[in-house]
């Protein structure tokens, strides 16, 4: 999940430090306010933060009337096959989309046509579910 984003200066393999990400102000870099390092849903289990940023990348697409999912393999997007491992990442996005207090702002890239691993179809049809929803689109 998510190394797609690297071309939007997402970069989830960095981890965090959790007293500073969680505790720190907006004047240190290391700090969750100053919005220089992602925390992954891993990093944030059982958390809970007063305002969150949630990306939403293109393992996890809306398609029609169901979820579709996907892993991201060597330069190529794979279909999960495995009910189990379907459920472990939707279960991944609920984490993600339980965890502020305050508000969330969810962040859908628009991907980009010339790079094949980051369609604009893997993430059009999940901005449209989001929006239809009743998610307020920012511009």
């Amino acid at each position: 999940m998510g190394l797609q984003l690297k071309p939007l200066a997402i970069d989830i393999r960095v981890s965090v430090d959790p007293v500073h990400w969680f505790l720190d102000g907006p004047e240190d870099v290391r700090a969750s306010t100053y919005l220089e390092d992602c925390a992954t849903e891993f990093q944030l289990q059982g958390l809970e933060l007063d305002w969150t940023c949630v990306t939403w990348d293109g393992d996890l697409r809306h398609a029609g009337k169901q979820w579709s999912c996907h892993d991201f393999r060597g330069s190529r997007w794979e279909r999960v096959k495995s009910a189990e491992r379907q459920a472990y990442l939707r279960n991944a996005y609920r984490v993600l989309l339980t965890r502020a207090r305050q508000g969330m702002v969810v962040f859908v890239p628009a991907g980009e046509a010339e790079d094949p691993t980051r369609d604009p179809r893997y993430y059009d049809s999940t901005f449209e579910y989001l929006r239809g929803v009743g998610l307020p689109v920012v511009e």
